[in-house]
């Protein structure tokens, strides 16, 4: 075998599993491409992937930026948390909708900072969260808002985490440590 033929990924059939999860996906009204399963090796790969487009809340579409392939079990949750724990907590707390969520992305074939263990990054079973914009225009930042916004931008980003945490197996943000000052890992 050449060793450059060995370093490419390797396409694989999606699973029954992941099918189910993408007609939960359909269900939810999430604009989403199937994306081939590919295992790109060190423990890295992108198996039951999907392409978010955009998330319909209950009278809106979100769109999300810079996401790449996200598994189909971490884009339901957050399909489900955009709709009613972030898009709900902004009408409530900002007297406005969410029309975009903005992302450092999901895959990213890496270690957790300062481990040996892979990150869910690796396997695309994880979404930086960086900030949210308002139909009103209003962009609310983790980085800037978490502690230097508004009472009301301060609280909205404290709900929604906390939304999260009710949702995703792992949820870190700025209190957890200096990494994640500026994004809501889920």
């Amino acid at each position: 075998s050449h060793p450059a033929a060995a370093a490419r990924p390797q396409a694989v059939k999606t699973s029954r599993e992941a099918r189910q999860c993408m007609a939960t996906l359909t269900a939810q009204r999430v604009v989403f491409t199937p994306v081939e399963d590919r295992y790109y090796g060190n423990g890295c790969s992108t198996v039951g992937t999907v392409k978010l487009a955009a998330l319909n809340t209950d009278d809106a579409t979100v769109t999300v930026t810079n996401l790449g392939p996200v598994t189909c079990d971490t884009a339901t949750p957050f399909a489900a948390w955009a709709r009613y724990g972030v898009d709900r907590a902004a009408q409530q707390i900002l007297g406005s909708r969410i029309v975009r969520i903005e992302t450092y992305g999901s895959y990213n074939c890496r270690n957790i900072a300062g481990s040996r263990r892979r990150s869910g990054h690796a396997t695309a079973n994880a979404i930086d969260v960086s900030a949210f914009v308002l139909g009103d225009g209003r962009r609310v930042s983790v980085l800037e808002d978490w502690d230097s916004g508004t009472p009301a931008e301060r609280r909205f980003l404290r709900v929604v985490h906390q939304s999260a945490c009710k949702r995703f197996g792992t949820t870190l943000g700025p209190d957890y440590n200096e990494a994640h000052r500026n994004h809501f890992h889920l």
